[in-house]
């Protein structure tokens, strides 16, 4: 090979060698990150695209004594700056004031209980009762009424006492608003704070049907409410019949079942109301 041919492969190989070193850099080079990379949007609050069950029509949950959640339960806790300090006990605890809700933005995220944000069952937040407290939630714009369970923590803004899930928030009738005026009042299992208001278990059916004629059965009886709600925990549908204001009452009632051959129902004590 002659030398001109050899300084011409050798000039062609160092062009090309710079060639491929600049398209590296072209590849490799700059900080904007690929697209996949990008922060997502906040997602904000609203609703589920679709409702999934008649949340207007949602049975309570059936208030039973439970442990307190010890992660929480903190003696006080800090947030924005200012600090909170748990109540001791729900009993006596009955206020007024605005309720909000949350959902979408929550669904799935832990509570302060530990656990999972559920936007679809009857569950709230408070700032300062224990964890788990059951409640009786009124809206006093409506007449609207539910119990929820208290699991989670807020509402951090000024002036409100409740946030409601979602469910809650249309059971109650405040979805569309956003807020609304209630009255918020514990659900206490301390005879010492009842104030002599009871609700009574009559039956517990893992069929709907038997629940329905019981409930059948003491509406004939008794001039109390008698509802059929269903335990998210375990699907039963149980029949409870209350309030019942009084020991006079309660025990007149208890005395009727005997009467009836309906057993022993379960006794579930109240907070007094304060109204």
């Amino acid at each position: 090979m002659d030398t001109n041919l050899k300084r011409t492969l050798a000039l062609r190989l160092v062009g090309l060698l710079a060639l491929i070193g600049l398209l590296a850099g072209c590849v490799s080079g700059g900080s904007a990150p690929p697209a996949s990379q990008k922060r997502p949007v906040v997602q904000k609050d609203g609703p589920p695209a679709r409702t999934p069950v008649d949340l207007e029509n949602l049975p309570d949950p059936v208030p039973k004594p439970e442990p307190r959640s010890r992660y929480g339960n903190p003696e006080q806790y800090t947030v924005a700056g200012k600090t909170y300090r748990l109540m001791k006990s729900s009993a006596g605890y009955a206020e007024t004031g605005l309720a909000s809700w949350y959902g979408t933005k929550f669904h799935g995220r832990r509570t302060s209980s530990g656990e999972a944000y559920d936007m679809m069952q009857l569950t709230a937040a408070h700032k300062t009762l224990p964890i788990p407290t059951y409640a009786h939630v009124i809206n006093l714009d409506n007449g609207r009424r539910s119990i929820v369970r208290i699991n989670d923590r807020g509402p951090f803004h000024e002036g409100r006492i409740i946030d409601l899930s979602y469910a809650a928030a249309v059971k109650l009738g405040v979805h569309n608003t956003g807020t609304a005026r209630v009255r918020v009042e514990a659900i206490s299992f301390d005879p010492a704070q009842s104030g002599g208001r009871y609700i009574l278990q009559a039956g517990a059916f893992s069929a709907l049907q038997g629940a329905d004629a019981l409930q059948a059965r003491i509406k004939s009886l008794v001039q109390q409410p008698v509802h059929v709600v269903q335990t998210p925990e375990d699907h039963l549908y149980r029949v409870r019949i209350g309030p019942i204001e009084g020991d006079a009452e309660l025990d007149r009632i208890q005395s009727l079942f005997a009467e009836q051959g309906l057993g022993s129902p379960i006794v579930l004590l109240l907070t007094t109301s304060g109204s």
